[in-house]
C-alpha cells in the first residue's frame, strides 16, 4: 500500500497533461464542432422563447406531472405532435470560460485522486510501470466516461457526441496512467 499523500504530485501533473490536451482538443481541433446543430431559423425561434424569460435550468417539454397524466390521451398527444425536447438554458451574455475551466481543473484533479487512491490500496511501492498504468488508466476512464453515456441512453444524446467523447476521455486516463506510471513512489 502506497501513502496517498505521496501521490499529490501525479494527482495534480496528470490534471495539468488533461488540462491543456483538452483545451487543445476543443479548441484547436475540428473533432467536436458537429457535437451540436443549429437550430433552424435560430433568430425566430429566439425571439419567441425570449419574451417567456426562461430562467437557467434543465426542461423536457412536453412534460407529464405524474404516472397518469403521462397515460393520458392529451399527453399522448402532445408527444405525437412534438417536437419533443430537452434544452439546458444558460445564463443570457456570454460564457465566463474562467469558472467553467477552474471547474475541469478540478474534475481532472478528482478523477486522478480516486485514481490515486484505488492504485494506492491495490499497489505497493516501487510497482511496476503497467500495473499502475493499468490500475490508474482503468479507474481514470471511468471517472472521465462512464457517465457520459447515461445522457445517450435516457436524454438521446447524440450517440456520435458520446463516443466522441468517450475517446476524449479515453485519451486522458491514458495521459493520466502515464503520469502515474511515471511518477509512481520507488
Amino acid at each position: 500500500m502506497v501513502d496517498l499523500t505521496s501521490l499529490w504530485l501525479p494527482i495534480l501533473l496528470s490534471a495539468v497533461v488533461v488540462f491543456i490536451i483538452s483545451s487543445v482538443i476543443h479548441m484547436l481541433l475540428p473533432w467536436h464542432k458537429s457535437d451540436y446543430k443549429k437550430i433552424p431559423d435560430e433568430g425566430k425561434v429566439l425571439d419567441t422563447l425570449r419574451p417567456f424569460n426562461i430562467l437557467p435550468g434543465d426542461y423536457m417539454a412536453p412534460l407529464a406531472s405524474s404516472m397518469e397524466d403521462m397515460k393520458s390521451p392529451e399527453f399522448a398527444e402532445k408527444m405525437k405532435k412534438g417536437p419533443v425536447v430537452i434544452v439546458t438554458v444558460k445564463p443570457n451574455g456570454m460564457w465566463k470560460m474562467g469558472p467553467t475551466m477552474f471547474l475541469w481543473f478540478l474534475y481532472s484533479v478528482v478523477v486522478g485522486f480516486f485514481a490515486a487512491y484505488i492504485a494506492s490500496h491495490a499497489l505497493p511501492v516501487g510497482a511496476h510501470y503497467l500495473q499502475v498504468f493499468r490500475f490508474v488508466g482503468a479507474t481514470a476512464f471511468m471517472g472521465y466516461t462512464f457517465a457520459l453515456w447515461q445522457f445517450s441512453i435516457w436524454y438521446g444524446r447524440s450517440w456520435s457526441t458520446t463516443i466522441k467523447a468517450t475517446i476524449d476521455g479515453l485519451l486522458y486516463a491514458l495521459l493520466t496512467a502515464g503520469v502515474f506510471g511515471w511518477l509512481w513512489p520507488k
